[in-house]
């Protein structure tokens, strides 16, 4: 009920009674996809549907719901509490973070500053959003792989988008802070980008990534991870997508100042690994529309664990 609440505080008064249908499937929803004069969009797990303007699901988009510039604009009004400056930071990363951890993307006509660095996003057209579903427990398969002696092993989850590596890393760092039977509860930072990891809330995380984890949202993760290491002291940093030469050093600045670290990145196998700096790899896929670890290697390459038929989802 929470979730369905949490959505349909998106929308304006006027066009609530129009997702009805919709959120009574919240738990398979996935993405809503609005684009100004084209038909709104509708992803569920396995399969995409249109959505009239009588707030009927179709396969077909001959009797959607074609948004237009008002309608767009009502919503984003109603989104920033009818007052856009409040939340400009946000929407000049291109995204908004609702309660409930739902994530909004939002696209539209840049506005430079002087420095040619963005200063704004307007006339807004189109829109993402992303349903938040947190899976408790999604990390039980992986974790007895993640520890050695008690301690928490560096490790990076590798997949390819959609395969539900965010998910996986969010429920190991909830893991870790609240303690296992592999090792004692520890210090968590997570430096969360793009409010994937935690959903924070005007600061305040709307997933459970445990009693002894410190956020920040909205921070690039290079500098967020040596603010972290100077500020909070944690014993393991999660951050998610790791990519370049700069997220790499400031990874081994984490790691030479004697804290762990888990971290994913977009990759298929250990090809795609160039640096070999973690204990463990996760290898995640998708098959017949379900996510989860397809392998485990350790740092010299060996293969430690292979999925079986039956497999832990990670959403």
């Amino acid at each position: 009920m929470k979730k369905r609440d949490d959505i349909m505080r998106i929308f304006p008064d006027a066009m609530k009674e129009r997702w009805e249908q919709v959120l009574r499937r919240a738990d398979k929803l996935q993405e809503i996809r609005l684009a100004v004069g084209q038909p709104v969009r509708i992803k569920f797990a396995g399969s995409e549907q249109f959505l009239s303007e009588d707030g009927n699901l179709s396969g077909s988009c001959e009797r959607a719901w074609y948004i237009t510039e008002w309608e767009m604009d009502e919503i984003i009004k109603n989104i920033c509490r009818y007052s856009m400056y409040a939340f400009e930071n946000e929407i000049r990363q291109g995204f908004l973070t609702m309660p409930g951890g739902h994530r909004i993307g939002m696209a539209g006509q840049v506005v430079l500053n002087e420095k040619g660095t963005i200063r704004n996003i307007t006339h807004i057209r189109f829109m993402n959003i992303r349903i938040s579903h947190e899976i408790i427990g999604a990390a039980g398969e992986a974790i007895p792989y993640l520890y050695k002696d008690s301690r928490f092993l560096n490790t990076l989850l590798v997949s390819p988008p959609g395969c539900g590596k965010t998910t996986l890393l969010r429920d190991i760092v909830r893991q870790v802070s609240e303690g296992n039977r592999y090792g004692k509860g520890r210090q968590v930072g997570v430096v969360d980008e793009r409010s994937e990891i935690a959903g924070s809330f005007m600061g305040i995380p709307q997933n459970h990534v445990g009693m002894r984890t410190d956020v920040l949202d909205g921070c690039p993760k290079v500098q967020g991870m040596m603010l972290l290491m100077r500020s909070m002291a944690p014993s393991v940093v999660a951050v998610d997508e790791i990519g370049g030469s700069e997220d790499l050093r400031a990874l081994l600045q984490v790691l030479q100042c004697g804290s762990s670290v888990v971290a994913t990145m977009h990759g298929d196998s250990m090809e795609d690994v160039e640096e070999r700096i973690f204990d463990r790899y996760l290898f995640l896929e998708k098959r017949k529309g379900v996510c989860g670890i397809r392998e485990i290697f350790d740092k010299s390459g060996k293969r430690i664990y292979l999925a079986k038929a039956e497999r832990l989802c990670c959403g």
